[in-house]
C-alpha cells in the first residue's frame, strides 16, 4: 500500500503541510486531509474586517479553495471530523470510517474560550473563530440589535467592537482588567480606552461578568458584580485555547493552555511519527525559554513549512534543513485610527520570568515634526537591569506607528542590548522619521534609565 500522510485540520497550518508535501513527495504517496467544516485555507484574522464591511465576502478571506486543493492532488475530505487517534495502531477514526497513516499531522487549531457561566448557552451569545462564526455575527447584526455587548477587550474583542461601532450599533465593552488590551501596559491601555470612548463605546473596566440573563432562551442582559448591562447580542472576545482534546485523549503531551508539546521540528514529543502545527501547539518563547501558547497565523504557516521539510526528509531518507526557533510574542492591531503593537515581555511578565525590569516611555512623532500634520506615538521599552538586554517594547500611536515594532522584534530575536539597539542603522528621511528613529529615541531613554 502507498504511504499515507494524514492531516487533521484544513486551515492555514494543515493545508500548508498538505500542499507542501504534495509538491515534495512522489505521486504514489497519499496526502489526506480531514476537515470538519466546508472551508479551507482562510484568514481567521480577517473576520472582524469582514464583519465591519471592509472585506466584501468570506470568499475574499480564502487563500485557496477546496476545489484548488483537490485539483492539486490532495485527498481532501470536507465535513469529516476526526473522533479518535490511536498511535499504537497508527489509525484515526472519523465519524464515517477508520483510516491508517504512516505519518500524522495534527492541525486542529484553537477554539474560543467560553467560560461556564449561567446563561452562556443562550441564543445570540456568539464567539468568533471560524468563517461560520463570522457569518453568524453578520446575520445577528442584520437583525438590528439595539444593544451589542462585547465581553473582553483583547485583540478580537477590540476589533469586533470597532466593527460594531463603525456600523452604527450601540456598543458596550466589558473588561475585567483595569484597561483594554491587557497585553499592553495600563498606561498605554488608557490611550486605547480614551479612543474607544471617543468613538461612543461604553467601556466597563475592572468589571467581572457573572452570567447572562435570558428571556425565552435569548440573551437580554449581561450580569456583572455591578449590575446588569442590556444586551440583545453578545460577542465573546475572551481569547482562545488549543483545540487539543483529540490529542490529549490519545495520550499526547499537553502544555500551556492545553497546547500540544512539540520539538523544534514540530514533531510531537515522544511520538516519532506524529507532528503538530499551528494554534493547537505550544512554542518556545525566545526571551524566557518557556513553552507558551501563541495562536497566530504567522506562526502557523511557518510551522507548516518546517513540518513539510521534516516529514518529507523522514519519508525520503534525507536530512531535514528547517526548524522553528520560537517566538518573541509580536502582535499588532488597531482601533479605528489608533495603531497598537507589542513584542517581547511586559513589566510583570519580565518580573515573573526572573528579570529585574527597567522601563522607559517616550512621546514622539511618526516623522519629522516640521513636516505637515505629524502624528504622535508613545513607545514603552523594557530592559533587564543587570544584562541591559532588551526584553520588550510596546507602541500606541497614529498611522505608520505600529509597524515600527518589527525593529524591536528583530532586536529581541538577535538578543541585543538596548545599547546595541541605540546604534542600529535605521532609515531616515523627514517624510518617514525624525533624525532619531522613534525606536532609537525609546532605546536612548531606556539607556538613561539604566544608567540613572
Amino acid at each position: 500500500m502507498a504511504p499515507r500522510v494524514l492531516v487533521i485540520g484544513g486551515d492555514a497550518a494543515g493545508m500548508t503541510v498538505a500542499a507542501g508535501l504534495r509538491r515534495r513527495l512522489p505521486e504514489d504517496h497519499v496526502v489526506t486531509v480531514l476537515e470538519r467544516t466546508s472551508w479551507t485555507s482562510y484568514s481567521a484574522c480577517g473576520i472582524p474586517y469582514w464583519i465591519a464591511g471592509e472585506v466584501g465576502s468570506p470568499d475574499d478571506l480564502v487563500a485557496r479553495t477546496p476545489e484548488e486543493h483537490l485539483a492539486n492532488g490532495i485527498d481532501l475530505r470536507l465535513g469529516t471530523e476526526a473522533t479518535a487517534i490511536d498511535p499504537a495502531t497508527r489509525t484515526v477514526t472519523t465519524d464515517a470510517e477508520t483510516l491508517t497513516y504512516d505519518r500524522l499531522v495534527i492541525a486542529t487549531g484553537a477554539e474560543p474560550v467560553r467560560p461556564d457561566l449561567p446563561g452562556i448557552d443562550g441564543d445570540n451569545i456568539l464567539g468568533v473563530q471560524s468563517l461560520d462564526d463570522g457569518q453568524a455575527v453578520i446575520d445577528a447584526l442584520a437583525r438590528k440589535p439595539k444593544h451589542v455587548v462585547v465581553v473582553g477587550s483583547g485583540y478580537v474583542g477590540l476589533e469586533i467592537a470597532e466593527a460594531c461601532v463603525a456600523r452604527g450599533f450601540d456598543t458596550t465593552v466589558i473588561e475585567r482588567g483595569p484597561a483594554p488590551l491587557g497585553l499592553v501596559e495600563p498606561v498605554l491601555g488608557e490611550q486605547i480606552a480614551d479612543a474607544m470612548r471617543h468613538r461612543g463605546i461604553k467601556l466597563h473596566v475592572d468589571t467581572e461578568v457573572t452570567g447572562f440573563k435570558l428571556d425565552d432562551g435569548r440573551v437580554s442582559a449581561v450580569t456583572t458584580a455591578d449590575g446588569e448591562v442590556p444586551a440583545d447580542l453578545v460577542v465573546l472576545g475572551l481569547g482562545v485555547s488549543a483545540r487539543s482534546a483529540l490529542a490529549g485523549e490519545a495520550g499526547l503531551p499537553l502544555g500551556a493552555k492545553d497546547g500540544i508539546v512539540v520539538d523544534e521540528h514540530q514533531r510531537v514529543a515522544g511520538f516519532d511519527d506524529i507532528w503538530a502545527v499551528g494554534d493547537c501547539v505550544v512554542t518556545l518563547d525566545r526571551v524566557t525559554g518557556e513553552l507558551i501558547h501563541v495562536p497566530l497565523g504567522t506562526h502557523a504557516n511557518k510551522q507548516g513549512v518546517v513540518a513539510v521539510d521534516n516529514i518529507a526528509a523522514d519519508l525520503l531518507g534525507e536530512t531535514p534543513r528547517l526548524s522553528f526557533p520560537g517566538v518573541v510574542q509580536t502582535a499588532i492591531t488597531k482601533f479605528c485610527s489608533l495603531e497598537i503593537s507589542r513584542t517581547g515581555l511586559g513589566v510583570q511578565q519580565a518580573r515573573d520570568a526572573g528579570f529585574d525590569p527597567v522601563v522607559a516611555s517616550i512621546e514622539t512623532t511618526n516623522f519629522a515634526g516640521y513636516m505637515p500634520d505629524p502624528g504622535t506615538m508613545t513607545i514603552l521599552m523594557v530592559a533587564d537591569r543587570s544584562s541591559r538586554r532588551l526584553l520588550g517594547a510596546q507602541i500606541v500611536g497614529a498611522e505608520d506607528a505600529a509597524l515600527r515594532i518589527d525593529v524591536a522584534a528583530t532586536a529581541l530575536a538577535a538578543d541585543l542590548t538596548v545599547d546595541e539597539v541605540l546604534m542600529l542603522d535605521l532609515a531616515y528621511a523627514p517624510p518617514f522619521s525624525s533624525v532619531w528613529s522613534p525606536i532609537l529615541v525609546a532605546a536612548r531613554a531606556t539607556v538613561r534609565a539604566l544608567d540613572g
